[in-house]
């Protein structure tokens, strides 16, 4: 029971994030841009995830101010820039397709890594690479009929960058904070950056004239950010990172059946066996490096 439960917390978060395109298409189909969208996750986000913070466990709050750069990137940089490309690539494209080229983000977390870390690109990675950029043409329908456009294309695989970024600004701000330090603080950053070119004004107009979008707006932030992100955390500390990647691959499929099933996108082959090779190439990314003989 140890192992089952935060194994079942990690995939429950995968669930969660999963659903996300569902709500997404709802508020956009009320007048809500990607922009806006991601404006109101933060703000529902921040504030729940601040409080969550200063209730248990206070002293984890407080950050020092020459490290805001930090924040500024996982924050601004990653979240906010990843969550409008990947709203405006879940609006103009099938949400299948733009949930496999959000997960693009383990390669850039690979080439940046190799880059700024130094981290030796294996075999296995660089098949696993390869397997992406392929799977990325068939999903994007480059080998058939009725291709997304290259500039949702490059959107969807810019979500998978910023995303990925978020990994890179992490690793620095773990270094001096608790997760859920740097969690709750990306959160209010990505408010404070996105709200200002949000058209926070005509955000109050449509809500006020569809006040049954408040649901919506509430279960985008809870639901599909602040619960998962709880359940994630929970689980990660109690199991392997790579055993949580692997489980958390869920989100794609559980978005991509969602998809092709509840929003009746396309299933042509090409692209299923794109969406295949995207998750092997997730669970490539993850699995245990071999030690070689002599090493630490």
């Amino acid at each position: 029971m140890k192992q089952i439960l935060p194994a079942l917390a990690v995939i429950g978060a995968g669930i969660l994030w999963g659903m996300l395109s569902l709500f997404v298409r709802t508020l956009s189909a009320a007048g809500l841009d990607a922009v806006q969208i991601t404006c109101i996750r933060m703000a529902v986000a921040a504030p729940a995830l601040m409080l969550f913070t200063a209730i248990r466990s206070r002293d984890k709050l407080p950050i020092r101010l020459r490290d805001i750069w930090m924040f500024v990137g996982t924050g601004i940089v990653s979240i906010v820039l990843f969550n409008v490309c990947y709203f405006y690539t879940l609006i103009r494209s099938e949400a299948s397709v733009a949930v496999i080229l959000l997960y693009t983000s383990p390669v850039f977390i690979l080439l940046l890594s190799a880059v700024l870390f130094r981290e030796k690109i294996t075999p296995l990675k660089l098949i696993a690479l390869v397997m992406t950029v392929l799977g990325c043409v068939l999903v994007a329908g480059l080998t058939g009929a009725a291709p997304i456009t290259a500039f949702v294309l490059l959107t969807g695989l810019a979500s998978g960058l910023f995303y990925g970024l978020y990994t890179i600004f992490g690793r620095f701000a773990l270094r001096k904070y608790d997760a859920l330090t740097v969690t709750a603080w990306t959160f209010l950053l990505g408010l404070i950056g996105s709200a200002p070119v949000s058209r926070p004004g005509e955000i109050v107009r449509i809500l006020a004239a569809q006040p049954s979008l408040l649901i919506w707006c509430i279960v985008v932030g809870l639901l599909c950010t602040v619960m998962p992100f709880l359940l994630y955390t929970w689980g990660l500390a109690r199991m392997e990172s790579g055993k949580a990647a692997i489980l958390a691959a869920v989100e794609p499929m559980v978005g991509a059946v969602i998809g092709m099933t509840i929003l009746h996108e396309s299933r042509s082959m090409p692209k299923i066996a794109g969406i295949l090779l995207i998750l092997t190439a997730i669970v490539l990314l993850n699995l245990p490096q071999r030690k070689t003989p002599g090493s630490a």
